[in-house]
């Protein structure tokens, strides 16, 4: 079995996922381990992300800024934490529009 990092779920500020430009964890990173209205805002350069990965907690991801449109629950325990497509992040996927990204309360 693959080792996973431990991170107490009681806890939302330990939350953190690394975003990626492009699929399979390709292109520009950015790590975030808060709540972001705006993506853009915050300095990542398009509407779009290609690839997730959850290290700890869960996340809701959003199509538009403001936490608007689709929504997509993300979570460490799910895939390992690993969301190589945005095809994986529900069936409802339509897009790799993600905007606005903030953590599930626990």
């Amino acid at each position: 079995p693959a080792l996973r990092s431990v991170c107490s779920t009681t806890n939302h500020k330990e939350s953190k996922m690394t975003v990626f430009e492009k699929e399979n964890f390709m292109g520009r990173q950015w790590e975030l381990s808060d709540d972001y209205p705006s993506l853009q805002a915050m300095g990542w350069g398009n509407n779009e992300v290609g690839s997730m990965k959850v290290q700890c907690g869960a996340w809701v991801c959003y199509q538009y800024p403001g936490y608007r449109g689709y929504q997509y629950i993300l979570e460490s325990d799910h895939h390992g934490g690993d969301y190589k497509h945005w095809r994986e992040w529900g069936s409802h996927a339509q897009t790799f529009q993600v905007q606005s990204i903030r953590r599930v309360q626990q």
